[in-house]
C-alpha cells in the first residue's frame, strides 16, 4: 500500500474542507410556512444565516388602493392569521383618526375584549407548536382543548374561526348576543384553570429546558437595531409594550390590571415563558373587560356612516401592539374613497430579520429550536 493509500504524508492543505451551503426551506416543517434559510455550515456550526422571503408575497399593500375602507378590511385580517381581529384593529384605528370619530364606549371595551381574547388564540397556538417542534406531542392536545374554548365565543359573536371580520369603522359589526358575556367568562375560567398543566408539561420538563436554556441568546441592544417587537424583545428585557406605553382603546383604564411580562436572559426559554406568562395577563385583562361590559348600560357599538366613505386629505399612522408584536398602518389619503397609500409594519418581518445575527455561531442542531421560538407568521413577513 502507497503512503497516500494510508494517509500518510499528506499536507495540511489536502485536508482543507469548504464550507457547506444548506437550505432550510423553502418547504420545511420547522419554519411555520414556506420561508427559506440559507445557511453557510463550517461542520456542525453555522457560519452565516440570511432568511430568504418573498413566497408568500401577494402585493397586499398594492391591493389596498384599489379598495375602499370597507374592503380592506377583509385584505387585513389575512396577513397574520393567527391574530385576524388585531389585523383588523389597525386599519380601523387609523381611518378613525383620520375621520376624527369618537367610537362608542361599547364597542371600545368590546373591541379591548376581542383583541385580548385574540391574543389568547395566538399565543396557545406557538405555545404548543413549539414543544411540538423539540419532541413533545403532548401538549398539542391540552392546548388545543383551551383554544376551542375561546374560539366557540368568538365564533358565534362573528361567525369566523379563522377570519373575524367583526371590526367596523366606528365600531363593530353587530352588538353582543345575549348570554354572551357569561359564556365568555366560563371559557375564560376554564382556560386559566388549566394552564399550570402547560407551565408543569412544558416548562417543567428538564429536556425542553435542557433544549431551551442559554440557547439563541438575544441581546438588548439587536434587538432594538432590528426593531424587534412584542414577547421576543421582553424576553431580552427590552420593557416596552404600547398597551401600557401609549395607551389606545381601553387600556389607559387597566393599568392596574396589566402587567408586562419581561425577562432577561434573552434565549429561547425565555421567550417561551414570555408568551406563556402573556396568556395569564391576557385572561386577567379579559376579566377586567367583562366586568365593565356588564355594568355598561345598553347602547350602540357603531356610528352611521355614510353609504360613500372618505377620509380626508392627510395622513396618519396607527400602531397597536400585536400578539407578535407591533403592527402598524401609515396611512396617506387624498381624499377619496381608497387609500392613495397604504404602509404596512408587521411584527413578524423584522423578528425573522435577526436571524441573520441571531443563528451564526450556534450548532444546526440548535437551529430548530431557535428558529421555533421567535414566533413568526410567514404571512405577515412577506404581506
Amino acid at each position: 500500500m502507497t503512503e497516500a493509500t494510508l494517509g500518510v504524508g499528506i499536507g495540511a492543505d489536502q485536508l482543507d474542507t469548504t464550507d457547506m451551503v444548506l437550505n432550510i426551506g423553502p418547504q420545511h416543517p420547522s419554519t411555520h410556512g414556506v420561508l427559506r434559510l440559507r445557511l453557510v455550515l463550517d461542520g456542525e456550526r453555522i457560519r452565516s444565516a440570511e432568511p430568504i422571503v418573498g413566497y408568500m408575497h401577494r402585493g397586499a399593500e398594492k391591493l389596498f388602493e384599489v379598495r375602499d375602507y370597507r374592503q380592506i378590511l377583509v385584505l387585513a385580517n389575512r396577513h397574520d392569521w393567527l391574530s385576524a381581529f388585531s389585523n383588523e384593529l389597525g386599519v380601523v384605528l387609523a381611518v378613525e383618526r383620520m375621520l376624527g370619530m369618537e367610537v362608542p364606549e361599547r364597542a371600545v371595551w368590546a373591541r379591548t375584549l376581542l383583541a385580548e381574547l385574540n391574543r389568547v388564540l395566538n399565543h396557545l397556538m406557538f405555545l404548543v407548536s413549539y414543544p411540538l417542534e423539540l419532541g413533545a406531542i403532548t401538549p398539542i392536545f391540552h392546548a388545543f382543548r383551551d383554544r376551542e374554548e375561546i374560539q366557540e365565543v368568538m365564533e358565534e359573536i362573528s361567525g369566523g374561526r379563522m377570519h373575524f371580520m367583526f371590526n367596523r369603522v366606528g365600531g363593530l359589526k353587530e352588538d353582543l348576543p345575549a348570554g354572551w358575556l357569561g359564556r365568555v367568562r366560563q371559557a375564560v375560567a376554564g382556560v386559566r384553570a388549566r394552564l399550570p398543566v402547560l407551565h408543569d408539561l412544558v416548562r417543567g420538563n428538564e429536556i425542553f429546558r435542557a433544549r431551551t436554556e442559554g440557547v439563541g441568546v438575544l441581546d438588548p441592544g439587536t434587538v432594538r437595531a432590528y426593531g424587534v417587537s412584542g414577547p421576543i424583545a421582553r424576553a431580552s428585557g427590552v420593557d416596552f409594550d404600547l398597551r401600557r406605553d401609549e395607551p389606545y382603546l381601553a387600556y389607559g383604564e387597566l393599568t392596574d390590571v396589566l402587567r408586562v411580562v419581561t425577562r432577561e436572559e434573552g434565549d429561547c426559554l425565555a421567550r417561551f415563558s414570555c408568551l406563556l406568562d402573556q396568556v395569564d395577563v391576557s385572561l386577567d385583562l379579559a376579566d377586567a373587560c367583562l366586568d365593565r361590559l356588564a355594568d355598561l348600560p345598553p347602547g350602540p357599538v357603531n356610528l352611521r356612516l355614510p353609504k360613500v366613505l372618505k377620509a380626508p386629505e392627510g395622513h396618519t399612522y396607527a400602531w397597536t401592539e400585536n400578539p407578535l408584536g407591533l403592527n402598524g398602518y401609515y396611512l396617506v389619503s387624498r381624499g377619496e374613497k381608497t387609500p392613495w397609500r397604504l404602509k404596512l409594519r408587521s411584527a413578524s418581518f423584522n423578528n425573522v430579520q435577526v436571524l441573520s445575527r441571531l443563528l451564526p455561531g450556534c450548532l444546526v442542531a440548535d437551529m430548530v429550536a431557535i428558529l421555533g421560538s421567535m414566533f413568526f407568521v410567514v404571512g405577515d413577513i412577506d404581506k
